[in-house]
């Protein structure tokens, strides 16, 4: 068996892929519900409603949405030029140390200047942390797999002696938790009493930026050139390294934003849960977008609602929510199945 390159299909031939996908997903998803019981189009159905059966669904949907934006066009950016960036969770808590440190009193301004300021250190941290893989693979060829995803755990162990030591919430009766940032950093609500506040604004218009980048600049057309075939790049005038150093800087900015929305915006300090996975979850998130800066918005909603709608799910149905977990990864699967299904054929001898 080899695999054989196709030309490039149309643009309808291509939307038909992650269709299936997810079609495919639901198909082998039925058969672990009906395994436990339960029947798969109440379930389904469930979930829906859990998502976006009501208003409340719906923003925490979009709430549980915004931290996947960021670290899904983190990914997405990153795997365009192939820098494999598996250390977003790494970036994400370290744009929440940051906005911590900044955002705690240490600088006494208004919100307009403040906020901006924390933006922009949160994303040059985590920019910087993703710069130091992309130096080891471009100059001794370490793999930044390994480099990242070893990050992601040195990183927490970083945070966990923060939290017990420098950034210790003294009035948080021992808990290992920050201090809360002062209220000129915090992001405000977009609706008055919910959770859902103006970093989702920020992550859309984010996307929006990315997805002008890759398509309408030069830097895009390298990245994507660097992604298709380094060499060939290399030959044709490229800098190839010096790319992949200005991918990883926007990469590891975007998934920084992450922590820095989580914190300002949501929780308002910084703990050891501040991310239930985002940064692996961003992965899924731009695979299942096909990298495409736009669709980033469109799958993190779709990878959001199905974490929302299945804990609304398990208290009705008595299905475990673990089921969300189940379906997240069998779509990342199935995703990465169809594109590789749309860009080679198979051939056998």
């Amino acid at each position: 068996m080899r695999l054989e390159p196709k030309p490039t299909p149309p643009l309808g031939v291509t939307l038909l892929f992650p269709i299936a996908a997810i079609a495919a997903t639901l198909v082998i998803t039925s058969l672990l519900v009906l395994a436990a019981g339960a029947s798969p189009f109440s379930v389904f159905y469930l979930v829906a409603r859990g998502a976006a059966g009501t208003q409340f669904a719906a923003l925490e949907t979009l709430t549980r949405a915004t931290p996947l934006i960021f670290t899904g066009l983190a990914v997405a950016v990153a795997f365009r030029a192939k820098l494999w960036n598996i250390g977003a969770e790494a970036q994400l808590y370290i744009g929440g140390v940051v906005t911590i440190v900044l955002g705690t009193g240490a600088l006494p301004l208004p919100s307009f200047l403040l906020i901006p300021m924390i933006m922009l250190a949160a994303m040059a941290a985590g920019a910087l942390l993703l710069l130091g893989p992309a130096v080891l693979k471009t100059r001794f060829g370490v793999d930044e797999v390994v480099t990242t995803l070893l990050l992601n755990f040195i990183v927490l162990l970083f945070v966990s002696m923060l939290l017990e030591g420098p950034l210790k919430d003294p009035m948080g009766l021992g808990w290992p938790q920050s201090q809360r940032v002062i209220a000129e950093a915090q992001l405000p609500r977009i609706i008055l009493g919910k959770r859902l506040h103006y970093g989702f604004v920020i992550a859309i218009a984010a996307a929006a930026i990315v997805w002008v980048i890759m398509k309408k600049t030069v830097l895009g057309y390298e990245m994507r050139a660097v992604g298709h075939n380094a060499e060939a790049a290399s030959f044709a005038g490229i800098p190839v390294n010096r790319v992949l150093m200005k991918t990883a800087l926007l990469s590891g900015g975007l998934a920084a934003l992450a922590g820095f929305s989580e914190v300002s915006g949501l929780k308002g300090n910084l703990t050891l849960d501040l991310s239930p996975g985002y940064g692996y979850s961003g992965i899924v998130v731009a695979m299942l977008a096909m990298l495409n800066p736009l669709g980033v918005v469109a799958s993190a909603i779709f990878v959001a609602g199905i974490f929302v709608g299945a804990d609304a799910m398990s208290r009705t149905a008595g299905v475990p929510s673990y089921i969300a977990d189940v379906m997240v990864a069998t779509a990342l699967l199935t995703m990465v199945t169809a594109i590789l299904m749309s860009r080679f054929r198979v051939r056998w001898r």
